[in-house]
C-alpha cells in the first residue's frame, strides 16, 4: 500500500494511491488524526485519536503542537508531560506508531496486518537539516517504508497539477503555494512545464500558523469578556472552542459566537458575541508578513519570472480555508489570481500521494530550501567569516540519484578542528540572517596524537605550522539532510557526522 502522509502541527492527514484516485483516509470516520500524544502521572501514554478522548479528563496532561518543538530539537531533548520526562524522538516514534496501527485496525483504507506500508512524507520548506533527519527518523522506526521526503508546498503543487493542471498555459506556467498550517508558513515558486513540476524558490517562517490566529482570538474574547484568572484547563477549553469556530468561519459568516459555559469562575456567562471583522482586525496582522514574504518572493528571488507569467495563487493548509486569507490575497494580488485548494488541509497528503503514482506521470525537481555553512577563522585568528557551503536554492537529486556532495580542501593550522555549522534562510552582507539554525559544535582532531581522545571538548586548542592536509565531504540527500565527512591526508584518518541539535528540556 502507497500513502501520502502529511504530519501537521494540528491533524495528520493521510491520503492512498488507489488506481489512479487519491482519497483522504478518514479514522473512525473523521479525515484527520489529531497530532496529539497524552500522558498520566503512571506513566501511560496515549496517541491520536486515543490521546483526543482523553484531552480533557484531568488525569491526562495533553502535547499538542509537537511538531513545532521540532524546529529547536535534538536526539536528546526532552519533554516533561505529566510529571515524566520523556525523548522527544521516542513521543514521536510512539505516535506515529499508533498512526501506523490505526491505518491498519481503525481506517476505512483497507490495509491488512503485514502489508508493507510505502510512505511519502513531508516537511515545512524552511525545516532545517536536523528536523528533517528527526522526521525522517521517527518514520523509520515506526515501521514505515519511506520513499520520499518533500518540502510541504512542493507537495502541494502536485495537488494543484493533478487537479488544475489546464490553467497553466506557455504564457504562464509558474504557480505561487501559499502553505499556512498549524504551525508554519511556507511559500514556494513553482514552474510546471507538461507534467514537470520545478521548484525556483521556497521560502518560510518557522513559526506562523492556525495556533496563533487561535490565539490571537483568545485574546479578543478574553479581553471582551473580561476573563480574569482563567486557570491553563479552562483556557484550553477556550482556546479549542476558539478553533472550532474559526474553522467554521465561512465567506457568508457575519457573527462570531463562542461558549463560554467551559470557563468555571464563578460568573454566568452568556455566550461571547462579536462581529467577524473584529475577528478579522486581531488576526490580519498575522495575515501580513505573508504577503510580505510573497511580495519578496515575486521582487527579489524570482528571477527573471514577472507577475504576468504566474497562473496565481493556490492557497493550502489547514490554515488556508480561514476567509480572511483569501480576502487577504485577493485585495493585494487581484481577485482572479488567488484559487484555494477545494481540500486545503490535506492538499498536501494528495499530492504526496500523487508524487508516488508513477503513472501519474508527474515529476518533481526540489531545491535546496536553506543555506549551509560553516563559520571559519580568518586573518590568523583575527577575525570571523561565514563560508556558505550549499546554497539557498540549489537543484536536489531526486531519490535513486547521485547525491549532492560538495569538497573543500585546506592544510589544517590548528590541532584540533572545531566546527561551528549553521543553517538560515537567508544571508545579509554573506552572514547569516532571518531564521538561524545552529548545530552543535563539531571537534575534529587534526593532531595524530589527539584521534583516541573523546575529551576533545577540554583539550586545548593550539596553532600549528606543519598541520596535515583536511578534506570536508559534505553530502546532501535528496531530503536535503547534510551529512559531513572530515579526512586528514596522507595519514587517512576520517569520520562521519550527522548535524545534530540537543536542546534543552522543554515542559
Amino acid at each position: 500500500m502507497r500513502v501520502g502522509i502529511d504530519f501537521g502541527t494540528t491533524h495528520t492527514v493521510v491520503a492512498l494511491v488507489d488506481r489512479g484516485n487519491y482519497p483522504v483516509v478518514s479514522f473512525d470516520g473523521v479525515d484527520a488524526w489529531p497530532s496529539l500524544i497524552a500522558a498520566n502521572t503512571a506513566g501511560e501514554l496515549r496517541f491520536g485519536v486515543d490521546a483526543a478522548a482523553v484531552r480533557h479528563d484531568p488525569e491526562w496532561s495533553v502535547l499538542r503542537s509537537i511538531k513545532r518543538l521540532l524546529n529547536d530539537a535534538g536526539p536528546q531533548t526532552e519533554v516533561t508531560l505529566a510529571g515524566r520526562s520523556y525523548r522527544l524522538t521516542d513521543l514521536l516514534t510512539g505516535f506515529l506508531a499508533q498512526l501506523k496501527s490505526d491505518l491498519l485496525q481503525r481506517s476505512n483504507g483497507s490495509l491488512t496486518a503485514g502489508d508493507t506500508i510505502e510512505a511519502a512524507i513531508s516537511v515545512p520548506a524552511n525545516a532545517a537539516s536536523a528536523q528533517r533527519m528527526l522526521t525522517l527518523d521517527a518514520f523509520v522506526a515506526a515501521g514505515f517504508h519511506v520513499v520520499a521526503l518533500l518540502n510541504e508546498p512542493s507537495a502541494a503543487s502536485l495537488e494543484y497539477a493533478h487537479r488544475y493542471r489546464s490553467t497553466i498555459t506557455a504564457k504562464r506556467e509558474y504557480v505561487l503555494i501559499y502553505d499556512l498550517g498549524g504551525g508554519t508558513f511556507d511559500a514556494s515558486l513553482l514552474k510546471m512545464t507538461g507534467h514537470s513540476n520545478e521548484v525556483v524558490i521556497s521560502e518560510g517562517i518557522q513559526r506562523l500558523g492556525g495556533d496563533d490566529f487561535d490565539e490571537a482570538i483568545v485574546r479578543l474574547v478574553s479581553e471582551g469578556a473580561k476573563l480574569r484568572d482563567v486557570d491553563s484547563a479552562a483556557l484550553d477549553l477556550l482556546r479549542e472552542e476558539c478553533a472550532l469556530r474559526k474553522e467554521a468561519v465561512g465567506p457568508q459568516t457575519k457573527r462570531f459566537l463562542v461558549d463560554m459555559s467551559g470557563i468555571d469562575d464563578g460568573v454566568d456567562r452568556a455566550p461571547f458575541s462579536c462581529g467577524i471583522d473584529d475577528v478579522y482586525a486581531a488576526c490580519a496582522p498575522l495575515v501580513e508578513p505573508t504577503i510580505e514574504l510573497l511580495n519578496r518572493i515575486l521582487r527579489d528571488g524570482s528571477g527573471d519570472v514577472a507577475w504576468s507569467e504566474v497562473a496565481g495563487i493556490y492557497v493550502v493548509g489547514g490554515a488556508g480555508g480561514f476567509p480572511l486569507i483569501s480576502r487577504m490575497l485577493r485585495s493585494t494580488f487581484g481577485e482572479k489570481r488567488v484559487k484555494r485548494s477545494p481540500h486545503p488541509f490535506a492538499a498536501t497528503a494528495i499530492g504526496l500521494a500523487v508524487f508516488l503514482d508513477k503513472e501519474s506521470g508527474f515529476a518533481l525537481s526540489e531545491r535546496f530550501s536553506r543555506h549551509f555553512g560553516v563559520f571559519r577563522e580568518a586573518e590568523a585568528g583575527a577575525g570571523v567569516v561565514f563560508d556558505p557551503i550549499v546554497g539557498k536554492d540549489v537543484s536536489l537529486p531526486a531519490d535513486g540519484q547521485t547525491p549532492l556532495i560538495v569538497r573543500r580542501t585546506y592544510q589544517a593550522a590548528h590541532n584540533i578542528g572545531h566546527f561551528r555549522f549553521v543553517e538560515c534562510s537567508r544571508l545579509v552582507n554573506g552572514r547569516p540572517d532571518g531564521d538561524v539554525t545552529p548545530y552543535d559544535p563539531v571537534l575534529f582532531p587534526f593532531d595524530p596524537a589527539l584521534y583516541d581522545r573523546d575529551d576533545l571538548g577540554r583539550q586545548p586548542v593550539g596553532r600549528c605550522t606543519n598541520g596535515p592536509d583536511v578534506e570536508e565531504r559534505y553530502v546532501v540527500a535528496p531530503s536535503g539532510a547534510v551529512e559531513v565527512t572530515l579526512t586528514t591526508h596522507p595519514g587517512g584518518f576520517m569520520r562521519t557526522y550527522r548535524l545534530e541539535r540537543r536542546a534543552a528540556s522543554v515542559s
